[in-house]
C-alpha cells in the first residue's frame, strides 16, 4: 500500500507497515470499547437500576471526554512524538476498562467511561499522526482508509461475537475482554513502533499549542470540513454504538444474536467502505463531490430506516405492519458503505495544512468528529425519550443533511479542493 521508502519516508517500509498496524489495533480496541453498550444497553440498565435512556445519556460522556482530549494529544503528538503519547494512552486504557467492568450503579460507570474517553482519545490520531508524517498526501488518503478499516474490526468484534459473550457471561465480561486487549497493544506498540523524536518539533508553549488546534479548526479552510466532521462520524457511531441494537430488537423483535449478527455485517460494510473509497480516490480524485455525494445519500438511506417503522410511510405503502428486518439489514449495509467516505475528510485536511501543523490539524478533525457524536448521542437519548427511535433516525438524517450543505458551502471557496 502506498509505495513507501526509507528515504522519502524516514521509516523503512517494513518498519512503517508494522508500526503502523499496532497503532492501528489501539483504534480497534477503542472501537469496541465505545460500542460495547450498543449490544448491552439493556443489561446494563437493569443492574444499575436506570433507564436505558438516561443511561445512553450518560454514556455521552465517553464522547465527550474523547473530544476535549483532542486538544492535548494532538500538541502532545506534535511536541512528543508518537510512541509515548500511544504507550501512555494505552495504560489509561487499560485502567478504564477495568474500572467499567467494576462499576456498580451509573455513577462509577460515569468514572469509567470517563477515563476510557481521555484514554482512548489519541488511539486513531496516533497511527493518522505518524502517516501523515511519514506519507505524501496522496499516499496518506489510502493509508488513512486502511486505518479506519482496521479499527472498525473492533465493532465488528463488538457485534455477534460480543453478543454471545455478554448473554454468556454478562456485560462485565466485554470490558475485562478489552482490558486484556489493551495489554496486548501495548506490548506490540513497545516492541513494533521505534524510538523517534518528534519530526516536526515545536518549542511552543502546550497552552499555545493547544490554541493552534482550535485555530485550526475554526480557519476558513477547515470550517467546511468541521461543519461535516461534526455529523458525519457521529451519525454511523450512535447508530452503530448506541440506537442500532434497540432499533433492531424494540423495533424489528429480533433477539440480542439475531440484532448482533446485523449489525456485525453493518460493521462489514464500515470496514470494507473505507478501503474501496481510498482506491477510488487515489484513481479517480474529486474527493469534495464523492464526500458530499455519500453523506446526501446516507441521510436519505437513515429517513428510509426511520419510515419503515410501525405505522410510518413506507410500511404503509408495503401494506405492511412494520418492514422486515431483511429491510433493515440492506439499509445498514448501504449505510456503512456510504458514510465510509470519512476518512477523505482526513486526506482533505492533509492537503491543506503542512507537515508541521498536521499532528494539530487532523487532532481538529478529530475534536469536531468527537465532539458531534457526544452531542448527537445526548440529544438522541433526549430525542428517544420524547418521540421514539423513528424520530432518532429522522433527526440524525436531517444532521447529515445540514453538515453537507454547509460542507459545501465553505469548501466552494477553498483552493486546493475538488
Amino acid at each position: 500500500m502506498g509505495g513507501v521508502t526509507k528515504d522519502d519516508a524516514g521509516f523503512g517500509t517494513r518498519t512503517l507497515i508494522f508500526a503502523l498496524l499496532a497503532l492501528a489495533c489501539g483504534h480497534m480496541l477503542s472501537t469496541l470499547l465505545r460500542t460495547i453498550p450498543a449490544i448491552s444497553l439493556d443489561l446494563m440498565a437493569a443492574d444499575f437500576a436506570t433507564p436505558p435512556q438516561t443511561l445512553a445519556s450518560l454514556t455521552s460522556i465517553y464522547h465527550f471526554a474523547f473530544a476535549a482530549s483532542q486538544v492535548p494529544v494532538g500538541a502532545a503528538m506534535d511536541r512528543f512524538g508518537v510512541r509515548p503519547v500511544s504507550l501512555s494512552l494505552l495504560v489509561g486504557t487499560i485502567f478504564g476498562s477495568m474500572a467499567s467492568a467494576f462499576a456498580t450503579g451509573p455513577e462509577s460507570f460515569l468514572v469509567g467511561q470517563l477515563v476510557l474517553g481521555i484514554a482512548t482519545s489519541g488511539m486513531l490520531m496516533c497511527p493518522m499522526t505518524l502517516a501523515a508524517k511519514q506519507l505524501s498526501p496522496a499516499q496518506f488518503g489510502l493509508w488513512s482508509g486502511a486505518i479506519l478499516s482496521i479499527g472498525n474490526i473492533g465493532m465488528l468484534l463488538s457485534s455477534s461475537p460480543l453478543a454471545f459473550v455478554v448473554d454468556r457471561f454478562g456485560w462485565r465480561a466485554g470490558f475485562w475482554i478489552s482490558a486484556i486487549g489493551g495489554v496486548a497493544v501495548l506490548l506490540a506498540v513497545l516492541v513494533l513502533v521505534p524510538k523517534q523524536p518528534a519530526e516536526h518539533k515545536d518549542d511552543s508553549s502546550p497552552l499555545s499549542q493547544m490554541m493552534e488546534v482550535l485555530r485550526l479548526g475554526l480557519s476558513h479552510q477547515l470550517r467546511g470540513l468541521v461543519a461535516l466532521s461534526l455529523v458525519s462520524l457521529a451519525a454511523s457511531l450512535v447508530l452503530r454504538g448506541l440506537w442500532g441494537g434497540p432499533w433492531l430488537m424494540d423495533v424489528k423483535g429480533l433477539t440480542r444474536i439475531e440484532a448482533g449478527n446485523q449489525l456485525g455485517l453493518f460493521t462489514l460494510a464500515l470496514i470494507v467502505g473505507p478501503v474501496c473509497i481510498g482506491m477510488v480516490d487515489r484513481r479517480f480524485g474529486h474527493r469534495r463531490t464523492v464526500v458530499a455525494a455519500t453523506h446526501f445519500a446516507s441521510a436519505l438511506l437513515l429517513l428510509l430506516m426511520a419510515l419503515g417503522a410501525p405505522g410510518y410511510p413506507v410500511s404503509s405503502l408495503f401494506g405492511a405492519a412494520v418492514m422486515p428486518p431483511q429491510y433493515d439489514l440492506v439499509l445498514f449495509v448501504l449505510i456503512g458503505l456510504a458514510v465510509s467516505a470519512q476518512p477523505l475528510l482526513y486526506g482533505m485536511t492533509r492537503q491543506l495544512v503542512d507537515a508541521q501543523s498536521a499532528g494539530k490539524a487532523l487532532s481538529a478533525i478529530n475534536l469536531a468528529f468527537f465532539l458531534g457524536a457526544a452531542l448527537m448521542q445526548s440529544v438522541t437519548g433526549v430525542v428517544a425519550a420524547l418521540y421514539g427511535l423513528p424520530a432518532v433516525m429522522v433527526f440524525m438524517a436531517a444532521a447529515l443533511l445540514a453538515g453537507t450543505v454547509v460542507f459545501l458551502i465553505y469548501t466552494s471557496s477553498v483552493a486546493g479542493i475538488k
